[in-house]
């Protein structure tokens, strides 16, 4: 190993990282996992509320492992929107989370069982964490400390909410209904800071409200997903107008 401080194996954890820069990045990605880990409860209570048994409402949170899909599959079964729904709006929510694998593969070089494990725990938060050091080991580090941190604190907090959700019966009255949407939007709100990002919301929140009262639960959803392709090609010929000048 040397006297580098970063150096990790070609396939493993690390295991060599400076002390104090180890705890920092477990201390992130703890702080991380308990905020993440605490809309699990708005997550059961809402499965249940939509008519998910508990059994179900862990498989899904255990094997889909993605927060947003899981909130989309719910609000569209709640709505009362059928299952080609629900797979087709949370399929297209977790694209993303193979857009991240792209990003990670190159620096955390996993091989073997280590990169197929690595692909369940690809999600935002154990990205944000990795992707934020500076060191291979450090990075490594941050993605499992993350991604593992989530998961037990996901599920064990979705079977408190679902536990609860069971026995407080109607989540309108209790204002978890709408927790969804408010996790939602404070997702979305600090993304919204360049001007093609505003466009974007704003087109989506025209095409969803278009297709509310019009098509089925779920549609929605996957209309105002075409505003990022609009946006995203206005940006492209944009840009390539701009190269031509």
């Amino acid at each position: 190993m040397g006297s580098y401080t970063g150096a990790v194996n070609s396939d493993a954890v690390p295991v060599d990282v400076a002390p104090n820069v180890r705890r920092a990045v477990i201390r992130q990605a703890l702080s991380v996992s308990v905020a993440t880990g605490l809309y699990g409860i708005s997550f059961g209570a809402l499965a249940v509320a939509a008519g998910l048994s508990i059994a179900q409402t862990m498989a899904l949170s255990l094997l889909m492992f993605s927060g947003a899909s899981q909130f989309a599959v719910v609000g569209v079964i709640g709505a009362g929107g059928g299952a080609a729904s629900a797979i087709a709006t949370s399929g297209l929510l977790g694209v993303r989370n193979g857009l991240y694998g792209l990003q990670l593969g190159p620096l955390l070089a996993l091989r073997g069982w280590r990169r197929v494990a690595a692909a369940h725990f690809t999600i935002d938060e154990s990205t944000a964490v990795a992707t934020a050091q500076v060191t291979p080991g450090a990075r490594r580090l941050g993605f499992w400390w993350a991604g593992l941190g989530v998961f037990v604190c996901w599920n064990c907090l979705t079977l408190a909410g679902a536990l609860v959700g069971n026995a407080l019966g109607d989540p309108k009255a209790w204002g978890l209904d709408a927790a969804a949407a408010a996790a939602f939007l404070g997702l979305l709100w600090p993304r919204l800071a360049t001007r093609p990002a505003q466009v974007c919301a704003g087109l989506a929140v025209v095409i969803a409200c278009v297709l509310v009262p019009l098509a089925p639960a779920g549609v929605p959803v996957l209309g105002a997903a075409t505003a990022a392709i609009v946006v995203g090609a206005w940006q492209v010929r944009r840009g390539g107008e701009g190269q031509r000048e």
